[in-house]
């Protein structure tokens, strides 16, 4: 019964991973040719905050985190690109953002605990259409998720490159993006009770997006 389980939590945390990315083959960035994008203020920076929770599945196992947030610090991450960057005529723009964090995180699994990190380049693109596509994308081995107590196992995701995480923007106040069921790769490395190797699993979070430089405004995404 011990294995069984730990496999179970093992397949769901690499969708961890992958809730905190932006970048790859699917999502903004797959929709190059789909027409011109805007996202406004241009210049202004801006923090994404979880809201409600996010949750990692694989099978009949769920992981949460309530805790999750990348923020403005110093430089360029989180900042909407200057006039004329943040307008692509033919296509999606895309912003470098501090790399999400993550805590709060429980698994429904007895026995079990549960750390992430997060390292890298991460950005954020968007496509403007119906609906307007958003992914956060993660560089390879940007997020890694280890297991303690009945299994001690590491979970890399993104390992072999760049992976984005698909979502939808909705334009509001605040502005939000909703990411549902995206697959995220993952490699999974310990001891006995770890499933070790290539992993698959889905990860579903809404994060609310605010302009910090001036909070009377909103980071919207128009033609």
């Amino acid at each position: 019964m011990a294995l069984r389980t730990s496999r179970a939590l093992i397949l769901l945390a690499p969708a961890a991973a992958a809730t905190l990315v932006l970048g790859g083959t699917t999502g903004a960035s797959a929709q190059s040719d789909a027409g011109p994008t805007t996202i406004s203020p241009a210049g202004h920076s801006f923090a994404a905050q979880l809201t409600g929770q996010a949750t990692f599945k694989a099978g009949s196992t769920t992981m949460t985190c309530t805790v999750s947030a990348s923020v403005p610090t110093t430089g360029a991450n989180n900042q909407v690109p200057a006039a004329p960057g943040n307008h692509n005529e033919a296509g999606a723009v895309s912003a470098p953002i501090n790399p999400p964090t993550f805590s709060g995180c429980s698994t429904s699994i007895g026995g079990v605990g549960v750390t992430a990190s997060t390292n890298g380049a991460w950005s954020i693109s968007a496509q403007n259409g119906s609906p307007v596509a958003a992914g956060l994308t993660m560089p390879q081995g940007g997020f890694v998720l280890k297991t303690s107590g009945l299994a001690a196992c590491t979970i890399t995701a993104s390992p072999t490159g760049p992976t984005t995480v698909p979502g939808t923007w909705t334009n509001g106040a605040p502005s939000s993006l909703a990411i549902t069921d995206a697959p995220v790769p993952a490699t999974v490395t310990g001891g006995f009770l770890c499933p070790t190797g290539d992993q698959t699993a889905t990860f579903s979070a809404t994060y609310n997006v605010t302009d910090t430089t001036d909070s009377a405004q909103q980071i919207t995404i128009t033609g």
